[in-house]
């Protein structure tokens, strides 16, 4: 069963790796300390961030309790500079700490962080393209906040959202945004996206964010969009525009600037919209939902709006099959990470475990230079174990160091 595995000193090591970050988390030593006059805290904020991120490379620790024993060990009290934490202490951080704090230090690793290795036809591209998605962890059903009900089947779920924009060069998460299950109201991925706009982004987003306010919003942020509209959107064909042979070797099969929207409803864009239409291998459509079988084939067209007027049809459909890479991050985060399984029951006790996630994205790709990678993850989990030796995983880093040249 979780939790009940046993383990010694010798199961956990190179926690020298996480000496990078430990030094930011000691700011945070103080929170929560307010109403402690007497000082009786022993768990501080800093402490139990590095015993998530211990957790995160530490795949034979697998629950709170697994982390409280954890702590018990002398060599991550000494290494890790934390104290003995009982099962109580752990679980009540979740209401004392404030995991927005640790999106400073996010934001100070992040200017750290090199592009990786991109595709020379985004070569020149000058503004970050970001990937915009949700994906839904699951939680207890005694949790009522992330309670939402399947629309079509009415069976109960029990979830909480997180809401990601991803950079494609970094192969990082820039933020993400935990929500209640229910995709309406504050926690529609449109508003969550609105609200945080900013500047010289390309926000490249599929068909669930297709709306038109949205698209408006995000051209008077001074960014720009990519996004799948639905197969029976309506459209008036304004000018259309001849194919390059590169467009034509991409599928592309139409190009064009269009009035979105029937056309007795004008005004509802107030900016120049062009449709690219690429010809893809056609698929049933699945609901993710047991029971229901979607909504019929596709056409084989996916139809993608952009307010990028100036860049080569062929870079739209490239921009747009890079969507996918925030699905792998999404397997990533959940199977590999570990944050499949939530820690605590509370918002705030996600967020800090989804904050320090991200945090060990960051940390990945700082020691190796390159996107995290399942095969790198593995190394470390088999270093931190004990059964890989210190030499063996630099030389595994020094590989990835020399490729990245």
């Amino acid at each position: 069963m979780a939790g009940d595995r046993s383990f010694s000193e010798r199961d956990i090591q190179g926690v020298k790796y996480l000496h990078q970050v430990l030094p930011l988390l000691r700011r945070l030593h103080g929170v929560g300390c307010q109403r402690d006059r007497a000082g009786n805290r022993q768990l501080h904020m800093d402490e139990y961030c590095a015993l998530i991120l211990l957790f995160l490379f530490s795949p034979v620790v697998d629950s709170l309790r697994g982390i409280q024993r954890m702590g018990e060990l002398r060599k991550v009290q000494r290494l890790l500079g934390c104290g003995r934490a009982s099962l109580g202490s752990l679980s009540e951080s979740a209401r004392v700490f404030d995991p927005e704090l640790l999106k400073d230090i996010m934001a100070e690793l992040s200017p750290r962080l090199v592009a990786h290795a991109r595709d020379p036809r985004l070569a020149e591209w000058k503004h970050t393209v970001t990937l915009v998605d949700g994906t839904l962890l699951p939680a207890l059903s005694r949790i009522a906040e992330a309670m939402w009900l399947s629309s079509r089947t009415g069976k109960a779920h029990h979830a909480w959202r997180l809401h990601t924009q991803f950079a494609l060069d970094r192969h990082v998460p820039l933020r993400m945004d935990l929500t209640n299950g229910r995709n309406s109201g504050q926690s529609d991925e449109r508003t969550v996206l609105r609200n945080h706009l900013q500047a010289d982004h390309t926000y490249v987003m599929d068909r669930g964010y297709a709306q038109f306010q949205l698209f408006n919003e995000i051209v008077a942020a001074g960014s720009r969009y990519v996004c799948r509209v639905r197969d029976n959107s309506q459209f008036t064909v304004l000018v259309e525009r001849p194919l390059s042979d590169q467009a034509r070797t991409a599928d592309v099969v139409l190009d064009a600037l269009v009035q979105l929207g029937a056309a007795d409803k004008p005004g509802r864009i107030n900016h120049p919209v062009r449709l690219v239409m690429v010809r893809v291998q056609p698929h049933e459509k699945r609901s993710n939902r047991k029971g229901n079988t979607g909504a019929g084939p596709s056409d084989g067209l996916l139809r993608i709006a952009t307010n990028l007027l100036d860049v080569p049809a062929e870079i739209i459909a490239l921009l747009y099959r890079y969507r996918y890479t925030i699905e792998l991050f999404f397997r990533f985060f959940k199977h590999l990470l570990g944050c499949r399984h939530l820690l605590s029951d509370k918002p705030d006790g996600i967020r800090i475990q989804v904050y320090c996630a991200i945090i060990a994205c960051m940390m990945l790709s700082l020691w190796t230079g390159r996107k995290p990678t399942k095969a790198t993850l593995e190394m470390f989990y088999h270093y931190f174990t004990g059964l890989a030796e210190e030499d063996e995983l630099e030389a595994h880093l020094l590989r990835l160091t020399s490729q990245a040249v």
